[in-house]
């Protein structure tokens, strides 16, 4: 099998990039969800409520990021370099980040007609993985609860050949893509290899209805969500995909390897 996609997502619910090789570090992909959108109370924002986020493209700078939207100029906003100066709440997760800066925080406000303000996630900030998935002290970013989700296109192919109107990937929004094996063989592993670096396979990936969202227009639809509940469900929701925690560190590339080191019992 092979590794046929890398996206990261430097923007939490933001557009993704697609780029042929990351690095892999503490937080896992580089660059991946380190900035967020957060209410006036620091709760964080995504496209589950505000689906425009979908259209929200992020360049990343020799400085730090440029944001681009719809209606708007483009955004610069500079790496941070200082401490956090805020406290954050993902899920039941609280954090500390940056706060991103008034200019931003208008710019953010005014797209999504609502108050809010970007932050960033400083190298120090600590945010643990759920201890019920992994024995171990494990960072994650803004990342919904895992460094990394892998599909792989046979799945999306599977799942397309019970749609009327197929949909891409991107609607998943995985930071790694493969091919080579069956539908769904991903749910059947516990230990991976992919190039040098070795993954564990903590937990199936529950979807949410974000992958109902167009990616091109930004307007909620009734598929695939609807399609995927009528035959992929189990303990832990409607899934699609699997969460992967990362063993080291490293440099993943398109092209690489994936070898199966543990399938499951």
């Amino acid at each position: 099998m092979q590794l046929t996609q890398i996206n990261i997502f430097p923007l939490k619910s933001g557009r993704g990039l697609s780029v042929s090789a990351s690095r892999v570090g503490v937080f896992g992909p580089e660059f991946d969800r380190r900035w967020m959108l957060v209410d006036l109370q620091g709760k964080f924002l995504t496209q589950r409520k505000y689906p425009r986020m979908s259209l929200i493209d992020v360049v990343l700078t020799e400085f730090g990021v440029e944001f681009h939207a719809p209606g708007r100029n483009a955004l610069p906003v500079a790496r941070p370099d200082g401490e956090a100066s805020m406290l954050v709440t993902v899920w039941k997760d609280q954090c500390e980040a940056w706060d991103g800066g008034e200019a931003a925080a208008d710019w953010f406000s005014q797209y999504l007609d609502v108050p809010c303000r970007l932050v960033y996630m400083p190298d120090k900030t600590f945010r643990p993985i759920n201890p019920k998935y992994l024995d171990r002290r494990q960072p994650v970013s803004f990342a919904d609860g895992f460094p990394f989700l892998l599909i792989s296109e046979e799945s999306l192919g599977e799942l397309n050949s019970r749609l009327k109107d197929p949909v891409e990937m991107r609607r998943f929004r995985p930071n790694l893509v493969i091919r080579g094996g069956g539908p769904y063989d991903e749910d059947r592993w516990r230990r991976i290899r992919i190039g040098m670096i070795e993954f564990e396979v903590v937990k199936p990936c529950s979807r949410c209805v974000i992958p109902n969202i167009n990616p091109v227009t930004g307007e909620r639809e009734g598929e695939p969500y609807r399609t995927l509940s009528s035959y992929r469900s189990n303990e832990f929701g409607v899934c699609f995909g699997q969460n992967l925690v990362h063993r080291s560190g490293g440099l993943l590339r398109v092209g690489d390897t994936v070898e199966v080191l543990e399938p499951v019992d």
